[in-house]
């Protein structure tokens, strides 16, 4: 009898799917092949932006609860020293977002030592309608610890209220904030890199993206940019390719009882593919639909790459990184999948213990950002 249970970003949720039905998915081969364009391939009858509105708000709850357990493990992570609250200069969609600093010791001193700091700019997961910038907290420990650098998690604005390509463009927005005012906050922006979980990993590549072709605009209206420096880019199971169709990717796990449950990937989709005409293919939404010079300008020298096996994301992680190190691209990509696991194992309600192996990857993932820190 296979387990029907699984955990997304701290969720205990069911996949109601029968094995008839994965049997009948994984040999779907129309399924397998078929290329969505538009939202609405994706999505078909979309329901109402009120009925979406109201189902965010009721796994948004669910989510906080197993959040709050997986916060109870040991060792309890650090919570943030501080935070602000900027505005959007990118979006046409107008608005406020918050970033909050998690900071290492020796931080305070900075004042007056003059001291400046490598910062790790985080997006957290969720699909990119549910979810606080508190979710990766334990990731944070670690980045502080082992990188001795600042974690700044974005609390970028979520769907359906805000649907693409706000996200995108909040998250680009932050890391201009950081090439602006870091060095006002002790960070030094000729180190800054870039991290997130699921849907936050898939901000941490297109966020580098939509952030090249701005600054690409601001400089042709003569704006000067200040010298700065992206190092890395570190995803944990991202989505990566929006043109495939969700039943082709369950199709193709091994375990697809163990993928995320349609419930939430209808939510999910229905939330930010918005409106239906919107092209899927845009490189701000599936990085792996962007050109090779895309990619090659954009996208940092090193890209860390973390899949889980029993994930319905693993094979799209995968292509990517194997495209972004071999020619004409050739990245320094570090990428491993993670055997056993589904996806966001790592942020298991558990309050007796942290997700198994999950700190030790968090550690290793860490030692790949601090090589990128220290490189000239």
């Amino acid at each position: 009898m296979p387990n029907l249970r699984a955990t997304v970003d701290g969720i205990p949720v069911v996949n109601l799917a029968s094995p008839e039905q994965q049997a009948g998915a994984l040999g779907s081969v129309n399924a397998r092949t078929r290329r969505l364009h538009t939202a609405r391939d994706a999505i078909g009858q979309a329901p109402s932006r009120f009925w979406l509105r109201a189902s965010a708000a009721w796994w948004r709850a669910l989510q906080y609860v197993g959040m709050t357990l997986h916060f109870l493990a040991p060792e309890r992570p650090p919570n943030p020293c501080f935070s602000r609250t900027i505005r959007s200069t990118i979006s046409e969609t107008k608005g406020e977002f918050t970033l909050q600093f998690y900071t290492p010791e020796g931080y305070k001193a900075a004042v007056k030592t003059g001291a400046k700091f490598p910062a790790v700019v985080n997006f957290h997961g969720g699909g990119f309608t549910i979810g606080n910038a508190t979710d990766d907290a334990r990731f944070a420990r670690f980045v502080l610890q082992e990188c001795n650098a600042v974690f700044v998690s974005v609390d970028y604005r979520l769907s359906p209220e805000h649907p693409f390509p706000v996200a995108v463009e909040d998250a680009a927005d932050a890391l201009l904030y950081l090439i602006r005012s870091g060095p006002d906050l002790h960070i030094d922006p000729s180190k800054l890199a870039t991290s997130g979980f699921s849907a936050g990993a898939n901000l941490a590549i297109t966020c580098t993206l939509r952030l090249a072709d701005h600054l690409e605009t601001l400089r042709r209206s003569g704006e000067q940019i200040p010298d700065h420096h992206i190092r890395a880019v570190a995803t944990w199971y991202p989505i990566t390719d929006y043109t495939e169709p969700r039943a082709a990717k369950r199709a193709a796990s091994i375990r697809p009882d163990q993928t995320i449950p349609e419930t939430l990937t209808s939510l999910f989709d229905a939330s930010y593919l918005h409106p239906p005409e919107l092209q899927l293919a845009t490189s701000y939404l599936s990085p792996s639909q962007a050109t090779d010079e895309q990619l090659t300008n954009a996208i940092p020298d090193m890209v860390i790459f973390f899949t889980c096996e029993h994930d319905m994301l693993m094979q799209e992680g995968e292509a990517l990184a194997r495209r972004l190190r071999e020619p004409p691209i050739g990245k320094d990509v570090r990428y491993k999948m993670i055997e056993g696991v589904p996806h966001a194992w790592d942020k298991s309600p558990d309050p007796t213990k942290p997700a198994e192996f999950s700190e030790d990857l968090y550690r290793e993932c860490c030692g790949h950002l601090r090589e990128a820190f220290e490189k000239p």
